[in-house]
């Protein structure tokens, strides 16, 4: 199946078990967005697996230069999938380091590197996944309101998730999803990007704050949590020095809009 920027590959039939690759984030700071994925796949008669043994899919040692730290973390991951059904995670970006970086990461293993293959193959993030595995078509019981969608660089540029998630938010007949300016650009948080270069990320992500606000968008919604948090972060300090009691742009992981928006009840 062909679909974004030329990527392609092939798609199971819906399984009636997958797991669940939580990422840290999720683990850590939008819990909510982990729940409500797995809602999301329950109420499609998937059942759910949550390998408790699963911690950071490696990518911020590996992006900072520190493969053999990355390698570390990452064989932890080889061996608590061991079922061959699908690997679902909702991040683009941790998404994009189990498909795509581990099997660089052990190339050179002859043990690991078939393991790290045959798990790359079985990953799937979650808007590719309801797309294009499960079909996912609900009607939309909310009502009418108008956001912008942001997608971050690994879900674009190594998954082409943004289509997916485009898909899904054109279904909810109630959503209109606003253009904004330089909509490929980043959000400059990129993972320890923003912790070892702070004024480079803040200029960024000050920058995706305005261009989303511009849109007259009423919330933003992304797949992604790690982009959520410096947005949200951001717009949030710049209220504070503003003197704005209210969250002038709130937003939420899709997998929540989404459960909320087809009759789930609020996290």
């Amino acid at each position: 199946m062909e679909y974004a920027q030329g990527f392609s590959r092939d798609y199971p039939a819906k399984p009636a078990d997958v797991y669940l690759f939580a990422t840290c984030l999720v683990d850590q700071f939008a819990p909510d967005a982990g729940l409500d994925t797995i809602r999301l796949l329950e109420r499609e008669g998937i059942t759910v697996h949550f390998p408790q043994a699963q911690t950071c899919c490696g990518q911020p040692a590996y992006s900072s230069g520190y493969p053999d730290q990355a390698r570390a973390v990452a064989r932890q991951q080889l061996d608590i999938f061991p079922e061959p059904w699908p690997i679902v995670v909702p991040s683009g970006s941790c998404g994009a380091m189990l498909r795509h970086d581990y099997p660089k990461l052990f190339a050179a293993d002859p043990v690991l590197a078939p393991k790290a293959r045959a798990l790359a193959e079985r990953v799937f993030e979650l808007t590719e996944f309801l797309v294009h595995v499960v079909g996912f078509a609900h009607d939309d019981s909310g009502a009418p309101c108008t956001i912008a969608l942001h997608t971050s660089c690994h879900a674009r540029r190594e998954m082409g998730c943004h289509e997916t998630s485009a898909a899904l938010l054109a279904g909810l007949t109630q959503v209109k999803v606003t253009g904004q300016a330089r909509i490929e650009e980043c959000c400059g948080f990129g993972g320890t990007f923003s912790m070892r270069f702070p004024d480079i990320s803040e200029a960024i992500v000050s920058d995706k704050v305005d261009s989303l606000r511009a849109t007259g968008a009423e919330r933003v919604v992304s797949a992604d949590c790690g982009c959520l948090l410096n947005i949200l972060g951001r717009a949030a300090k710049l209220d504070e020095i503003a003197g704005r009691s209210e969250a002038t742009l709130p937003g939420e992981h899709i997998a929540t809009f989404l459960w909320r928006r087809t009759g789930g009840e609020p996290s």
